[in-house]
């Protein structure tokens, strides 16, 4: 499928007054179509079963490079299997590249979700993550926290996914001085979703780190800490 195909796919589903709505409240200032995440998901998966990964990552960069808002949202989401075979590194290199792109929460969002299946599939591309922490573009190091969200869902952690969690709480520590919300708003997340299954980690970490962190994100990482 060509990028042009799937942006008149796209297209058939607009409507002006959602995006104007849309526009609006994601401060847009690309084309906005109007699509509900439904519709935008749907279209990506019929792609997605439908297309081999050199055509995913072509399709995705087509619809990265038209800008609009909603086709940067589906490129985001072709790559959202939790195993590639034989070899996602094409994926990987397609979602990165994105990256320092990002100047929306949505879209950044809507990439991560993939960008996180690649990354529990091979976790040695923590590596390349955590030279994010230090970019300049602070979409980017917002990226290396939503990235590794899925990191701290298991109850029973792999060797690989704890140490990796260690490696993580790191970068909280990095960032967690950064008075920009969005960073903020980041590392509460990482912290309040990891504190649902190490509830002790998190708060021995807030007991020494907190203070670093604005009054509401360290209120937001403690949310679900018993007591």
């Amino acid at each position: 499928m060509k990028a042009e195909d799937a942006i008149a796919a796209l297209r058939a589903h607009a409507n002006p007054v959602r995006a104007d709505e849309m526009r609006a409240y994601h401060k847009q200032t690309r084309e906005v179509l109007g699509l509900s995440n439904a519709v935008t998901g749907e279209l990506a998966a019929e792609w997605r079963s439908a297309l081999d990964l050199p055509q995913l990552v072509a399709l995705a960069q087509g619809l990265w490079e038209s800008d609009i808002f909603e086709a940067r949202l589906a490129a985001g989401k072709l790559f959202l299997q939790a195993r590639m075979r034989p070899d996602d590194t094409a994926a990987w290199d397609c979602i990165a590249g994105f990256v320092p792109g990002f100047d929306s929460w949505a879209i950044a969002d809507a990439v991560a979700q993939g960008g996180a299946k690649r990354l529990l599939q091979n976790p040695a591309r923590l590596d390349q993550v955590e030279g994010w922490i230090a970019s300049e573009h602070m979409w980017t190091r917002r990226a290396a926290l939503v990235f590794t969200l899925p990191f701290t869902k298991s109850r029973h952690p792999a060797p690989t996914e704890a140490a990796a969690r260690a490696r993580i709480l790191g970068w909280c520590e990095t960032l967690a001085p950064e008075r920009d919300w969005f960073i903020q708003k980041a590392v509460a997340w990482w912290l309040r979703e990891l504190s649902k299954r190490e509830p002790d980690r998190v708060r021995g970490w807030l007991a020494e780190h907190g203070p670093d962190l604005k009054p509401f994100a360290a209120k937001e990482a403690a949310r679900h800490l018993p007591g």
